[in-house]
């Protein structure tokens, strides 16, 4: 992931200008014309719409003289008809249009948030992708930007839709016949009692709920890729258990919700169904004329219109899910275009040379804690330099800061005398490469792997790169060779895959290798050719080793040994051993250990 986004950084101009990004309050700039369109529009349906009912009430007004023998007035009676027939017409009219333009916005909205999202993570710090999966990526731009299409390609037209329509209907209902209206607000305002009281805590179980939904995605992620080990073995891993307890968890949280809410939700469908409120309205209707309240004429708006108020209200509670993803995805968008960006230097400069030096540095992660104190390290051209030490001492951190994943909090890292802060991007990753554990494929085929970092590669240094590498030979035994598509036709083992990615490194042809333990995967009898090459890639370039297995850097030409974030020695394999310090002791019991994993009777 970490090479990928080393790709994005050399495709962009690190000396062109950039403007700033607006802050994540301006998430709809780019269509904030569209937006008031979407509200405009939106609300000018919503308005005709109740124009066609009060039409029929004002035509049934308009003909019930001649019930009794009365004159009709022709004139009225049609431009009745001709204003419902408009109002229809505008009405569906704006409901397409608003649907048209909230679409094209969500379409533009979308293709601007993705762009902004991919020259951010132009300019972050390589660490930030070292210490997140592709998953995290993805989130943002996929789930996250798509989240955001109910709110603006539905939700505004619905919201609006559902509020607008009640009010114009209450308030013409009022101005026809007051306790009529006040009878329909009646299921109206009981529905949003009970869904209320229904919701009471619905805050801390939709935090239950989101983390219960995380927690089983991991897990099930994690099962996934577990089961081969499963069929392997027969047997049912942590994984597996992992899965499971999460699984349950989440079946059970969902089970007692979905239990709680039950009644609630019964209760509000009732109180909203249209059978129920026409009842209602029919018996209220009855009473008012029954005591010369009002005229029957009178009960028609009511019966009308009152019978709309509660179905927008249930459109507003089926939105609400929407809303709140949309809410949700707009606050990490949000945090995450607030990360700061890796600075830039304002004259960037080149290396003279490619040798690394370490000069007094320190590093925190949090600005609190320090992972590594006064580090001085000269690593020359030419020569391999090992980092050695415990787990936590600091070495892998110290091999990133080369690669710039990260900046020195304090002192200075430089390659060819220059600080690399203040070498541009592009530049320092055609001088750094790196393969770290984390192995990055591509789903895409084996050469346009190896040519991630060098598109202009010949089929001919690609290959002479995987031989190098030790991975040609089982390239070719893929039917379609080179061509053959990572994850589909080649499926590589761990090991392989390492090995496709130092060959990608190889073909980058950088002046300063960065390894994290480029054989932890590699098997026996490739490892040491494995380890051959490399040793060869030394002659003028210089490779910065961070060692796990000691055995692998024996002839390295500096061995460099951190404990808790210091330097502590440093030489030679030979000198070290004879000094009988601290790396004396770690090659005693890694010997030690490595001897009691050979099998009984393996010479030593």
């Amino acid at each position: 992931m970490a090479q990928e986004a080393s790709r994005l950084r050399d495709q962009d101009d690190d000396t062109a200008p950039h403007a700033p990004h607006p802050p994540h309050t301006s998430f709809f700039a780019p269509v904030r014309g569209s937006l008031a369109a979407i509200i405009g529009l939106s609300l000018l349906g919503a308005v005709t719409s109740v124009v066609p009912f009060v039409a029929v009430v004002e035509l049934a007004r308009a003909v019930l003289p001649a019930l009794s023998g009365g004159a009709v007035d022709p004139g009225r009676v049609w431009a009745i008809v001709a204003v419902a027939a408009a109002a229809l017409f505008v009405s569906f009219g704006a409901a397409w249009l608003s649907g048209m333009v909230s679409h094209v916005a969500d379409a533009g909205l979308q293709h601007s948030l993705r762009r902004r999202i991919v020259r951010h993570l132009q300019r972050l710090p390589l660490g930030w992708f070292d210490a997140r999966s592709s998953g995290t990526v993805r989130k943002l731009v996929e789930n996250d930007v798509v989240a955001l299409h109910q709110l603006v390609a539905h939700a505004i037209h619905d919201v609006l839709t559902a509020i607008a329509v009640p009010v114009i209907s209450l308030v013409y209902l009022f101005a026809m016949q007051w306790q009529l209206a006040l009878a329909a607000m009646v299921p109206l305002l009981l529905a949003t009692v009970a869904y209320v009281l229904m919701m009471r805590g619905g805050a801390e179980k939709y935090a239950r709920y989101d983390e219960a939904t995380a927690r089983l995605s991991g897990a099930t992620v994690e099962f996934v890729h577990g089961i081969a080990v499963v069929k392997r073995f027969g047997q049912l891993g942590r994984s597996h258990r992992r899965y499971e307890e999460r699984k349950d968890h989440y079946v059970g949280f969902v089970d007692e919700w979905t239990r709680a809410t039950a009644v609630g939700f019964t209760i509000i469908e009732l109180l909203a169904s249209p059978v129920v409120v026409l009842v209602w309205l029919l018996a209220v209707g009855v009473s008012l004329v029954a005591g010369g309240a009002a005229a029957p004429i009178d009960v028609l708006p009511g019966l009308l219109l009152g019978l709309g108020l509660t179905a927008p209200l249930m459109k507003l509670g089926a939105s609400a899910q929407f809303l709140r993803n949309a809410t949700k995805a707009q606050q990490s968008l949000a945090a995450f275009l607030a990360l700061a960006p890796m600075p830039r230097p304002s004259t960037p400069q080149a290396p003279d040379g490619h040798g690394v030096a370490f000069a007094d540095v320190g590093f925190s992660y949090d600005g609190e804690h320090r992972v590594l104190h006064d580090i001085v390290a000269e690593c020359r051209p030419g020569t391999v330099t090992a980092l050695v030490g415990p787990s936590g001492s600091g070495k892998s951190t110290l091999a990133r800061l080369a690669a710039r994943f990260y900046d020195a909090t304090e002192g200075s890292v430089t390659i060819g005398g220059t600080d690399t802060r203040e070498i541009a991007a592009g530049e320092l990753y055609r001088t750094v490469g790196f393969v770290f554990q984390d192995v990055q494929l591509l789903r895409a085929s084996l050469r346009d792997n190896l040519r991630l970092t060098r598109p202009d590669a010949t089929d001919a240094e690609i290959e002479q790169a995987a031989r190098t590498a030790q991975i040609h030979d089982r390239i070719m035994r893929f039917d379609r060779g080179y061509d053959a598509v990572v994850g589909e036709d080649a499926n590589l083992s761990g090991g392989e895959e390492q090995r496709v990615t130092i060959a990608r490194a190889l073909l980058t042809d950088a002046p300063v290798l960065v390894l994290d333990e480029a054989t932890a995967f590699a098997d026996p009898d490739s490892e040491a050719a494995i380890q051959r090459a490399l040793s060869a890639l030394a002659t003028d370039r210089t490779v910065l080793v961070v060692a796990h297995r000691l055995h692998t850097v024996v002839r390295a030409d500096q061995i460099v040994v951190l404990d808790g974030g210091r330097v502590v020695e440093r030489g030679t394999h030979a000198d070290l051993v004879a000094a009988g310090g601290r790396f004396a002791r770690m090659w005693a019991d890694y010997q030690e250990n490595h001897a009691r994993a050979l099998p009984e009777g393996t010479a030593r």
